[in-house]
């Protein structure tokens, strides 16, 4: 029995619990006003097969519930889009194995004026995450030897981490729930820079790491690591495997693991990143292609649809089994936690192998996972089990909130008849940080007093990171320029700041504009002798540097 049919027949037997209002006082109460106070005061609640699948049933009838929700998706839609600036989005809701809506809103250019339709690709970043972890459980099903519990060093030999005892032990599932210690943004700086997965994999070995297993650390690059080992596991790339395993069998048409083929795709949904408070641009291309399984998928809110169909029939696929429900169940649980609660009032959050795994405010288990590129793009999907229902909102608008607060609308609606609270604002409010620049001096100016930098000769010449390789630095005009990364291709002006303190401006998808950082070089006998990149040179869930941003001269 799938899931949601499960579920249904749990909902037929339902059991109504009573939960007195009143204070009972020893011998003061007499037997017939308490029960009748008792009776006055219940709630119902609909109990599953075990104590852990009671919830607190919907305000009124699931079909009626799911009908009047999606009559008010489409508005909701309109005024997140109006009340933001976000350009465009697509949407899809699942239910009982069909889709049951799709819709379309606004441009996929602000240049263009072009309308997104329902065949229009967008980029969806970390919602990639849970279908590449959909992908290996199906490469589990097909070879009964793989499992979330094979060591990833067993099929990537050659592979190593900073710590032997993780390099010899971290598992499949380590490296999807993201506990191997890699610290959240491992191997994004080296991306930035243009390097491809082969380089970043190879050179995560160099990350000093958090504590094994008993650490979250969202990584792109470690749930890449686990995914290469899966597709190493069948001799092919991971995209081969990605295509042959979920793409083609579940009719997902649409949907690729290559930057190249989402470029090439005349209606496609450009990225937009934010530029002040409501305004949104064309400025930039996110190429996600050496993180492919942790953000690299383009797709459209159909495709995505389908995949959350399959899912939520308990990997069934026209009432066929197609994935075993163990290692996709395995996937979809809760692994590790993912956000402590700071009062005891609060729930925690838990995280699996590649989905976020929660709860609604009436016990029912939701399963969610985000996608964001600061560049421009942002997703989230949800889905309730429970409900046999899910819905997924594809935008081209850096993340400020709106995908999660229409999903978030949406199943409020379901489950409660009305919004719990304006998601809109709330949302935008959790992502206040998320377009802020970095750096160590972003924002601020140089010193009043500040020191004369030596003469430009002083600094012109290469260094050399192991980590980030070849550091060049050359003089044209009086004006300093940094260029790193496989073919010098990420440069940067290097400004005087206050003495050998200079400061540099990086960019990318972790150093959104406005991001200002030092540049400080060390001399030996008064000859400059390294430079130490302030931004290169830690993470932000680490608390000491890392060291990886230290140049040595070489030239």
């Amino acid at each position: 029995m799938r899931i949601g049919d499960m579920n249904r027949s749990v909902l037929a037997r339902r059991a109504t619990v009573a939960v007195a209002l009143t204070a009972l006082t020893l011998g003061t109460t007499a037997g017939c006003a308490a029960a009748s106070a008792e009776a006055a005061s219940t709630i119902a609640v609909d109990t599953g097969q075990a104590p852990n699948q009671d919830v607190i049933p919907l305000y009124t009838g699931q079909g009626g519930a799911i009908q009047a929700a999606l009559k008010k998706l489409p508005g909701e839609v309109k005024d997140a889009l109006k009340r933001t600036g976000v350009p465009g989005a697509q949407v899809a809701v699942v239910s009982k194995g069909k889709t049951i809506y799709q819709g379309s809103f606004g441009v996929r250019d602000v240049r263009t004026g072009q309308k997104v339709d329902d065949k229009t690709l967008f980029l969806i970043a970390s919602l990639s995450k849970p279908i590449s972890a959909t992908v290996a459980a199906k490469a589990m099903t097909e070879d009964k030897s793989l499992s979330w519990s094979t060591p990833v060093r067993d099929l990537l030999p050659g592979f190593t981490m900073n710590d032997p005892y993780v390099t010899d032990n971290a598992q499949i599932g380590d490296y999807f729930a993201h506990r191997t210690g890699i610290p959240t943004g491992g191997g994004d700086d080296l991306e930035d820079l243009g390097y491809d997965r082969a380089y970043i994999l190879d050179h995560l070995h160099d990350i000093p790491l958090a504590p094994f297993r008993i650490t979250y650390q969202y990584s792109n690059f470690g749930l890449t690591t686990g995914a290469e080992a899966v597709a190493a596991s069948r001799g092919e790339s991971w995209e081969q495997t990605a295509d042959d395993l979920l793409f083609r069998p579940l009719g997902m048409t649409s949907t690729t693991s290559s930057h190249a083929v989402f470029l090439a795709s005349p209606d496609r949904a450009v990225q937009h990143a934010r530029i002040g408070k409501d305004s949104f641009e064309p400025l930039f291309d996110r190429d996600p292609d050496a993180e492919a399984p942790a953000g690299g998928i383009a797709s459209t809110a159909g495709d995505v649809a389908k995949w959350m169909a399959m899912v939520l029939a308990n990997g069934k696929v026209a009432g066929k089994p197609f994935i075993d429900p163990a290692p996709l169940t395995q996937a979809f649980s809760a692994q590790i936690v993912s956000s402590h609660n700071t009062t005891l009032d609060q729930r925690p959050g838990h995280y699996g192998f590649g989905i976020n795994v929660g709860s609604g405010a009436g016990g029912r288990v939701v399963l969610s996972h985000s996608g964001a590129f600061g560049l421009g793009t942002a997703t989230a999907a949800s889905m309730v089990p429970d409900l046999d229902l899910g819905i997924v909102v594809l935008t081209n608008g850096a993340p400020i909130g709106v995908p999660e607060a229409v999903t978030q609308e949406f199943l409020d609606n379901v489950m409660y008849g009305a919004p719990t609270r304006d998601w809109v604002g709330t949302m935008s409010g959790f992502f206040a940080n998320y377009n802020a620049p970095s750096g160590d001096l972003a924002g601020q100016e140089p010193p009043a007093a500040a020191a004369a930098p030596g003469p430009t000769t002083d600094y012109t010449g290469t260094y050399s990171s192991p980590y980030f390789g070849t550091l060049t630095i050359t003089e044209k005009n009086g004006k300093l320029q940094g260029a790193m990364g496989p073919t010098g291709g990420y440069t940067f002006a290097i400004d005087p700041w206050n003495g050998d303190t200079l400061s540099f401006a990086p960019h990318g998808e972790n150093a959104l504009p406005g991001s200002l950082s030092s540049a400080v070089f060390t001399r030996t006998a008064g000859k400059v002798t390294g430079v130490t990149l302030t931004y290169f040179n830690s993470y932000p869930q680490v608390s000491t540097p890392t060291g990886l941003g230290v140049f040595t001269r070489t030239g």
